[in-house]
């Protein structure tokens, strides 16, 4: 099988030299990669930027904002079989780019926002697509009702939820996974690479009922 998996932040640019990201790590989503690999599976990674070496045998394709990623996951995923978005997506960029660095001065300054494109739901209103479609759901509050409303309204297969204050940059966490059936399952607190390889054989069981 072909894993499609986006992995860290993502970082919308204000100016020159600053930007809107997040703290993701991309630790989930790369350990998800390399257990797809051992696992004699195929693997797209598409990745924000992060401090993490790409998995040697992946197909890495390295972007920085939402746009690029929204763009290379649409130009791949018809092509796998399952596809993971685990990266942390910027819900939010400003809604212009200055071209030049903005300068500290002494008035207030406020920064428009505007909505970036949904990678999730993209894929979840395709008509007819052939993949799983696992999306991640980092949450710091009603994660079980947050990641029911995500599954619903993203027209996922999984979703895989957590809390984003033990999950972020560190090495372990801990998972609620919904399915589309109604179906739950709880995966206690371990390390990502043990939570991968888990993962990995859910969603590849998963994909083989669609």
């Amino acid at each position: 099988m072909t894993f499609l998996i986006t992995a860290g932040p993502t970082r919308e640019p204000i100016d020159p030299v600053r930007y809107i990201s997040n703290r993701s790590s991309g630790k989930m989503g790369y350990a998800i990669a390399e257990a797809a690999l051992d696992a004699g599976h195929d693997v797209i990674l598409i990745s924000g930027s992060v401090n993490l070496a790409p998995p040697r045998d992946a197909k890495f394709i390295s972007v920085s904002t939402s746009d690029e990623m929204f763009d290379a996951v649409h130009q791949h995923a018809d092509s796998s079989d399952i596809c993971v978005l685990c990266a942390a997506v910027a819900d939010y960029k400003p809604a212009q780019v200055s071209p030049v660095k903005i300068k500290k001065c002494a008035a207030q300054v406020s920064l428009e926002l505007v909505p970036t494109r949904d990678i999730l739901q993209s894929l979840g209103l395709q008509e007819d697509r052939k993949f799983l479609l696992v999306g991640f759901a980092a949450e710091t509050d009603h994660l079980e009702a947050n990641a029911a409303k995500k599954l619903r309204e993203k027209n996922c297969d999984i979703i895989v939820a957590n809390d984003a204050r033990i999950a972020m940059e560190t090495d372990e966490n801990e998972l609620l996974i919904l399915f589309r059936d109604g179906e739950t399952k709880k995966i206690s607190r371990s390390s990502k690479k043990n939570l991968a390889r888990e993962l990995v054989k859910i969603f590849r069981n998963s994909q083989q009922k669609v």
